[in-house]
């Protein structure tokens, strides 16, 4: 009789992430999930990770409402899972531990029954007080070890040796657990290494414990690898569905299944039900766009080892900030921030890190500028690595943001910071007169600005690359309403002419812009020049993003290199200073606005 190997099916989490960069609205997954429930599969990643975050940040939904909307499809017996990083959560900065107990609290309230807890760092001080408040509100938990490979020429963690001696330090701090989960979500963990890995743990903890390996087709491999943890010990895997399988993602459930064939071991499924399934999740997602990075293997991914969930969700914010032709230079960049971090596991939110910094040295130069969550890794803030960073990294880092490197537990830190915790949480929602439920405070903890924009009603969908059907038609037809300073105009288009408002008027296009044809056109129609009443200074947007804060007022003097907002992008704060002294006579954005480069901010006289 063969043995059955236990799955989870990650497309519903895990799956959006790689591929759509977890920009999916609820409402167009959800026949997918009851689909597959009818396929027999009962072991759902439903939440968590960047799928908590990106439905405020761009599907302007409530995660909470999808959590319990997916509980009523899946069903009452369903393990519905989710995904936390340890003290962090499911945000990019960690928390204090009255905001750690309320997400496992919630989570709970919300359907969920069994929390994959880790921490980036390998720090196992992280997961003490996450896996207790996980336990504590009666959920399973899978506490999880992190791996990945380094890059070639580059030693000292991330082996057998280490991933045991963390598995060690899990059971020696007497964490509770259900099971044990080794995710790689670079996918690039060498397959000998994850044998050996598995065998120590089985031997380990025993032959009744559920041992899982997560990993991504990113590097090629994961099949390899997937065969060497279950004939290492592993009774579980994580698997996925197309067309969010293979690629970034996970591998397809029907790839394993073919893999096992004539081997001990099955997966225990209706296969031509979970064909049907598949058919019905590819319908689905039929009008989602997939980026090409996606769904097929790099091979490079060994030299900078980027998550599948981390790699599409990255080229998907250059493409909004119109930067894609950066990505090349930013991933070779990437394995030197690696190299000089610490060995943090490749994993949301060190990945992340590692690509903002990377990020930041292309477009600044080497170490000129530090992103903050780097900065703060490599400062101890986060918890300690597995080794010790590159000291140059950690001076440059502790100069710039004027912080001290400590050894302080995470926890700690953050129990002491004013600015965290539900009581910051609800002045947060007080000030904006919002009512002071869990969730709200949760939500205002996790997403700061930004949920606040969710909570207000000022957020709006936003990065979602679906095809637009209107404007399909539209290219078809060549017909568009076009709004001019206030003004709507009739338009249609064909080859010769340009009918605006039932008028025909000759039409010539032409590649490129000739500057000289424009000139020669604005000079016969330009109106008398008037003499200026005052200079006056437009500070530009440097790069598309949104407005998170407006730190002044019309009317206000502001200094040179003074702070006059702030706008995020690339997950990333970024402030916009005035480059001189002068008087504010004009706001040009709001909050929550979506800018792209070169647009008005601010005038200042």
């Amino acid at each position: 009789m063969k043995k059955q190997v236990k799955f989870m099916c990650t497309a519903f989490r895990d799956g959006f992430q790689s591929v759509y960069g977890a920009r999916v609205f609820t409402k167009d997954f959800m026949p997918a999930v009851a689909a597959a429930r009818e396929a027999g599969i009962n072991h759902f990643e439903a939440g968590g990770g960047a799928r908590f975050q990106s439905l405020y940040f761009y599907t302007n939904e409530d995660a909470f409402a999808m959590m319990d909307e997916f509980r009523k499809v899946a069903g009452p017996d369903a393990d519905l899972q989710t995904l936390s990083r340890g003290v962090n959560v499911v945000g990019l900065d960690s928390q204090p531990r009255d905001i750690i107990k309320l997400h496992a609290d919630l989570f709970k309230k919300h359907g969920i029954s069994t929390i994959r807890n880790f921490d980036a760092l390998n720090d196992v001080n992280n997961l003490i007080d996450s896996g207790k408040a996980i336990s504590d509100a009666g959920l399973r938990h899978e506490v999880t070890v992190t791996m990945m490979s380094l890059p070639p020429k580059t030693e000292g963690a991330h082996d057998p040796d280490f991933y045991e001696g963390v598995l060690r330090q899990i059971l020696d701090a007497g964490i509770k657990f259900e099971s044990v989960c080794f995710k790689d979500a670079s996918g690039t963990s060498k397959p000998a290494f994850v044998h050996e890995t598995i065998k120590r743990a089985r031997k380990l903890l025993g032959k009744d414990m559920n041992i899982v390996f997560h990993s991504h087709e990113t590097a090629g491999v994961s099949i390899q690898q997937y065969m060497s943890a279950i004939e290492a010990g592993a009774n579980q895997v994580d698997l996925s569905m197309s067309p969010a399988s293979g690629g970034t993602c996970q591998p397809d459930i029907i790839t394993m299944w073919h893999a096992l064939r004539g081997t001990d071991y099955d997966l225990g499924i209706d296969i031509d039900k979970v064909r049907k399934a598949e058919a019905v999740f590819q319908d689905c997602m039929k009008d989602y766009i997939v980026p090409p990075e996606a769904t097929t293997v790099n091979s490079e991914i060994v030299f900078f080892p980027l998550p599948g969930g981390a790699l599409t969700a990255n080229t998907q914010m250059l493409r909004d900030n119109n930067m894609m032709d950066k990505y090349p230079a930013i991933v070779e960049a990437m394995g030197e921030t690696v190299a000089k971090g610490g060995f943090g596991t490749s994993v949301t939110p060190v990945s992340q890190f590692y690509f903002q910094q990377a990020f930041n040295n292309v477009m600044f130069g080497p170490w000129k500028k530090i992103a903050e969550g780097y900065g703060k890794m490599v400062l101890g803030y986060f918890g300690k690595t597995p080794i010790a960073p590159d000291p140059e990294v950690v001076k440059i880092a502790a100069e710039q943001m004027g912080l001290e490197p400590t050894t302080k537990l995470v926890v700690d830190i953050n129990d002491a910071d004013p600015t965290k915790g539900v009581k910051a949480a609800k002045a947060m929602l007080e000030k904006e007169g919002l009512p002071l439920t869990d969730e709200n405070i949760f939500i205002a903890a996790s997403c700061k600005e930004k949920g606040i924009l969710y909570l207000t009603g000022k957020a709006q969908p936003n990065g979602i690359r679906k095809v637009d059907h209107e404007a399909e038609a539209a290219k078809k037809s060549g017909e568009y309403t076009v709004t001019v300073n206030g003004k709507a105009y009739g338009v249609k288009l064909n080859k010769t002419k340009a009918s605006v408002n039932g008028v025909d008027y000759p039409l010539e296009v032409a590649n490129g812009i000739d500057q000289k044809a424009i000139e020669a056109a604005s000079a016969a129609s330009a109106p008398v020049a008037t003499a200026p009443t005052g200079e006056e200074l437009i500070i530009k947007a440097p790069m598309p993003g949104l407005i998170l804060r407006v730190g002044v007022k019309v009317g206000e003097k502001v200094a040179k290199n003074q702070s006059v907002l702030v706008m995020e992008a690339m997950k990333m704060e970024n402030e916009i200073f005035s480059p001189r002294a002068g008087t504010v006579t004009k706001i040009c954005v709001s909050q929550g606005q979506q800018m792209q480069s070169d647009d008005d901010l601010i005038i200042i006289a």
